[in-house]
């Protein structure tokens, strides 16, 4: 079939009705109906499950869509169900064995057109083999960014799609996610093995999100004016902190003032969170203080608010939760509330542990003295070593290529003969690198939390998106801290344009601020660099095309 225009507007017409494409959605399936892999960053409310939905009409076959949460992938069937798209079905884990029976025999007589599940589920070797028989046509990722913000961590088996891709014999794949900046976009490509792909980036701007931070030095201080905040503001909102302990406390707080309030946090019974977030969704409920276990897949349009009691860790993490807030094209407040001492605490916490190299030695020995591949249950019991450690061992072992790992995790030693001892430092530097990384990230939001600069010019640059302000819908713009930008033809370097530096390394610049200039270095992070010591000392130069 020729992928023209007209033919991807006329599937588009025939899955869902549509007339019109928004930008973005066009580019992503005419990508795809040509044969890319595609990685699409639109905003939320950009329509960018109707990609994936529209696609699955246009390529025949079935298409398997990877859902981190459970509650996001039954929104999902229903959306597919209403919109009468084909035969759809969740495989996860509240499923009994008569329904996944049930839903194999679909796949194998081919009935079935979607079919949503979580990463976890595609490590079971028998899933695996059921859909290596049905040969999926489209393999979608929804919310990828979780490949980087989780997959390091407490989610492994997202960083075993890319194996998982390929035992699929390589359907096209589609990433969607709302908020990537460029690291986390290079990782999403890399780690999915994307072929030749198309990256379809579309404006992070929220005009209508108004932007601000309250800074304090005394904790209770900011508690006060935090619940002062709510209690006055329109409701209905979010309010994000560090810990569970300080959801039950806001939410017990804001009660005792009369706003109708509930935690949300991941200790809590799956019934009562259901419980709580219906509430909230219905109007019920005015305000939800909550952890980052809430949020994502939610799409309540009339959200006013949504402020931080806690710093995030990283500018990508606020700017997907403050993204909640405003979706009906109305006005809405994000507010951090800031205290520097803060920003040690979230260092800790989002650094990893560094690795020792004797660790590495201890997994490595273990993989070459067995027979058959080893999954990571049997490795922490032979090492000893935490699970988290485990995982981010094989994980660097397979970027050094090291080790094998299969679809379903389990890891062998490499073919070629292993110097154990530079295998190990390689690997303790690899990690020492991304904990670097991780650092910048946190200095970067402390960044946002402290600009005295338009505070949507730094977001929008962190994603690598050029804006002049002021915007005028910032604390910082409408306190007149803010003048016109520097006219281009003054700066050394363009943004995003590529450039290197004696000692650290190639990079990308993403920003300028008074006489600082922001450097995303490819394996140093971000990096605020003096801009008349550049220009004096000649620091940086720009590399060719």
């Amino acid at each position: 079939m020729a992928t023209t225009p007209e033919v991807v507007r006329e599937a588009a017409r025939g899955a869902l009705d549509y007339d019109l494409l928004r930008p973005g959605q066009g580019q992503a399936l005419h990508a795809l109906a040509s044969g890319h892999d595609t990685l699409v960053v639109m905003p939320t409310g950009s329509g960018k499950s109707a990609i994936y939905q529209i696609a699955a009409h246009l390529i025949p076959g079935l298409c398997l869509v990877v859902s981190p949460l459970i509650a996001l992938q039954r929104d999902q069937l229903d959306a597919l169900h209403q919109a009468e798209l084909g035969d759809a079905a969740v495989l996860n884990s509240t499923l009994s064995g008569e329904e996944r029976h049930a839903i194999s025999d679909q796949i194998t007589a081919g009935t079935l057109k979607f079919l949503l599940l979580a990463p976890e589920q595609l490590a079971h070797a028998a899933t695996l083999e059921l859909l290596q028989a049905a040969q999926p046509a489209l393999f979608v990722v929804d919310e990828a960014h979780c490949i980087s913000e989780w997959g390091h961590d407490f989610r492994p088996d997202y960083l075993h799609l890319g194996a998982v891709i390929a035992a699929l014999n390589q359907p096209r794949v589609l990433a969607l996610t709302a908020t990537a900046a460029p690291p986390v976009r290079a990782e999403i490509v890399e780690r999915l093995g994307m072929r030749a792909p198309q990256v379809i980036v579309r404006g992070f701007d929220r005009p209508n999100l108004w932007l601000g931070v309250e800074t304090f030095h005394d904790a209770e201080a900011k508690r006060h004016a935090l619940l002062e905040r709510i209690t006055a503001a329109a409701k209905p909102g979010i309010v994000y902190v560090a810990t569970r302990q300080h959801a039950e406390d806001v939410a017990a707080a804001l009660t005792e003032r009369g706003v109708p309030a509930a935690p949300y946090h991941a200790g809590m019974a799956t019934e009562e969170r259901e419980r709580v977030q219906t509430a909230f969704m219905t109007d019920a409920l005015a305000v939800i203080v909550a952890t980052t276990a809430f949020g994502m897949g939610i799409d309540k349009p009339n959200v006013r608010f949504v402020f931080h009691e806690h710093i995030s860790e990283a500018v990508d993490a606020y700017y997907q939760e403050i993204g909640r807030a405003g979706r009906d094209g109305a006005p809405a407040q994000a507010i951090l509330f800031y205290r520097p001492e803060d920003v040690g605490v979230r260092r800790f916490l989002a650094a990893s542990a560094p690795i020792d190299p004797a660790d590495v030695q201890q997994v490595v020995e273990t993989l070459q003295e067995a027979d058959e591949p080893v999954d990571a249950r049997e490795i922490r019991k032979e090492t000893d070593l935490a699970p988290g450690k485990v995982n981010t061992i094989l994980d660097h072992l397979a970027d050094a290529g090291a080790v094998n790992l299969t679809p379903t995790g389990e890891a062998t030693t490499s073919a070629e003969p292993l110097d154990v001892h530079a295998v190990a430092e390689e690997v303790a530097a690899a990690q020492e690198q991304r904990r670097q990384i991780e650092r910048s990230r946190v200095e970067m939001m402390q960044g946002y939390a402290e600009t005295r600069d338009c505070r949507r010019a730094y977001i929008l640059n962190y994603f690598g998106e050029a804006y002049d302000p002021p915007c005028d819908n910032c604390d910082n713009c409408q306190a007149g801290y803010v003048a016109a930008a520097t006219p281009t033809a003054d700066l050394p370097f363009a943004l995003n344009r590529r450039v290197r530096h004696a000692s650290l390394g190639a990079g990308a610049v993403m920003r300028y601020e008074g006489d600082t200039i922001t450097i995303l270095f490819d394996t140093a992070g971000y990096q605020m660099l003096d801009l008349n010591l550049v220009r004096e000392l000649d620091l940086l130069h720009a590399e060719e095309d």
